[in-house]
């Protein structure tokens, strides 16, 4: 099995010092963040992917802007999105963006696509959630058909035809990387293996293990389809942290665990969270890696052998109750202390 590559992603959430109880601006937030990247490039990490929300606790709305600033100021960390709300864009727009990013990085940059699991995008663009999934089918059919030719003859529902028209710039890479982000759902994983596409499977909650039978059917899929098995990549996108033990680690983390997730349940009309199901969650076999370096990398080790193998781990430390300089210390952990033991697996 090849080794396993760790990464980190941001939403670039809006923040609270918690030995302050000040709120860090917009303008702060972003410059830390920039040193948030350099970070992850200086030791080893490799790649750092920007979130797309339009919510007022995330200042991620324009991931391709954050990324080219920190393309200026990084040389080998991969940088990508995670994920882009295809369905809530133009594609057209979309690859000439993360084509000219290819460019000012010299080809370190990934493109994931999904659907997003928030839905503020669609009253915002004009759109209209009965058509959550045709838009989504649609402009992924039109970014690939834009991957793979200069010009481009399409038409559809959701967006003008194009007639032959080239789409510029081209990217530094060959063939502009784009993987499709997933949730749960069986078509989503169906389709991204008949189309041989890499898969990010966002995994948010419940235990990992459970994507275990999803991921079977994406290679399935693939196979018969007649993709090579080194196409069908599986990445994991999960919430995690980083310190020196677990008890530091969940004493860290939890304050700003349960804010953000008491707001989600307020708006899905969950039930409020607790700390036993933070401790549950945190757990061998929970969604949340959080802990030890060492207990982090045995369980990244021992999930991607639950799902047949994992080529990429993004960890998403995103938290309003986390200071900068301990997301700093997360992040050099994760680089010079668990990439290693993964590695070395």
């Amino acid at each position: 099995m090849a080794a396993m590559h760790i990464g980190i992603d941001s939403f670039v959430a809006a923040v609270t010092d918690p030995t302050t109880g000040e709120a860090v601006g917009p303008q702060q937030r972003m410059a830390d963040l920039l040193e948030e990247i350099e970070l992850a490039d200086r030791v080893g990490l490799y790649s750092f992917g920007i979130g797309e929300h339009h919510r007022p606790e995330y200042y991620d709305s324009a991931p391709a802007i954050i990324l080219a600033a920190a393309a200026a100021r990084t040389e080998r960390i991969r940088l990508g999105s995670a994920v882009t709300v295809l369905s809530a864009a133009d594609p057209v727009r979309v690859f000439q963006q993360f084509a000219t990013l290819d460019l000012l990085s010299g080809g370190r940059t990934d493109l994931v696509v999904g659907r997003g699991s928030f839905t503020e995008a669609f009253p915002l663009f004009g759109l209209s959630l009965s058509d959550y999934d045709s838009l989504f089918t649609e402009k992924l059919e039109l970014l690939l058909q834009i991957r793979d030719s200069e010009q481009v003859t399409w038409s559809g529902r959701h967006r003008p035809a194009l007639s032959g028209q080239g789409v510029y710039p081209r990217p530094a890479q060959e063939q502009l990387p784009i993987w499709v982000g997933v949730g749960g759902s069986p078509e989503s994983f169906a389709r991204a293996g008949l189309l041989g596409l890499p898969l990010m499977i966002a995994i948010i909650g419940g235990e990992p293990r459970q994507f275990a039978p999803l991921v079977d059917l994406y290679r399935r899929a693939g196979a018969q389809a007649g993709h090579a098995p080194e196409k069908l990549q599986v990445g994991l996108h999960v919430f995690g942290y980083v310190a020196e033990s677990t008890e530091a680690a969940a004493d860290t983390i939890y304050p700003g665990w349960h804010e953000m997730f008491t707001k989600i349940s307020r708006e899905r009309g969950f039930r409020q969270p607790t700390r036993a199901q933070f401790d549950a969650t945190s757990g061998p076999d929970g969604a949340f890696f959080m802990g030890s370096p060492e207990t982090v990398a045995e369980k990244i080790r021992r999930i991607a052998d639950q799902l047949g193998g994992v080529d990429r781990l993004s960890m998403q430390m995103t938290n309003p109750r986390l200071a900068h300089a301990d997301l700093l210390r997360g992040i050099e952990l994760l680089g010079t202390e668990v990439a290693p033991l993964v590695a070395d697996a």
